[in-house]
């Protein structure tokens, strides 16, 4: 008895050619958000990479050309995400406010962040423009006496430290710091820490 006569193997069209790299690369970047904020850039392996995105490690090669090629393309979506939310027409203290809503949105990018800074491993990037924070400075939203680069070092550490010091604040505000209203009450916080650096 003969059996089912085998179907011929379909080529792929054209689109599917194409969306299969779009769709590995966009597997690999999420997966190495996932690993570096587990673990930070040091402690992440290609290998650990591309098991939780479910391919092969060689194509981090291909499309990325290693880790670090992760790091910086990851680098590059988040300038293309903080376009859309960094208006430097809006006042000081909620455009700080906007990047702690992002943190608390996506912790992934603060954590990994965070351990950027514990084991100083992350590639070197360039000095931070500040010259938004100068401009901002020169009209009042930042007392003269502060140095921008001290305005900007405790803007971030204001919006990172509920992610990377949990303990911290379940310590000093005895609150869940995941909660809506420990969220409510810091955000609140930080837009009056901000307004008193102001001139």
């Amino acid at each position: 008895m003969e059996g089912t006569p085998k179907r011929p193997r379909r080529a792929p069209a054209p689109e599917e050619r194409k969306l299969c790299p779009e769709r590995s690369r966009r597997l690999l970047l999420e997966a190495a958000r996932d690993v570096f904020a587990q673990k930070g850039f040091a402690g992440a392996r290609v290998q650990d990479i591309a098991d939780r995105a479910g391919v092969n490690k060689q194509l981090i090669a291909y499309h990325f050309g290693g880790k670090e090629g992760l790091y910086r393309e990851l680098g590059r979506e988040w300038l293309k995400r903080e376009e859309t939310f960094n208006d430097p027409a809006i006042p000081l203290d909620e455009l700080v406010l906007r990047y702690l809503r992002e943190a608390f949105a996506d912790p992934r990018a603060t954590r990994f962040n965070a351990w950027c800074g514990l084991d100083d491993a992350a590639p070197e990037e360039g000095p931070e423009d500040l010259s938004d924070l100068r401009r901002r400075q020169a009209d009042g939203e930042i007392a003269e006496d502060i140095d921008p680069a001290m305005a900007m070092l405790l803007y971030v550490s204001l919006v990172t430290a509920p992610i990377a010091l949990p303990h911290a604040v379940r310590q000093f505000f005895d609150a869940d710091p995941e909660s809506p209203e420990f969220r409510e009450h810091y955000a609140e916080q930080v837009r009056r820490v901000v307004r008193h650096l102001a001139t």
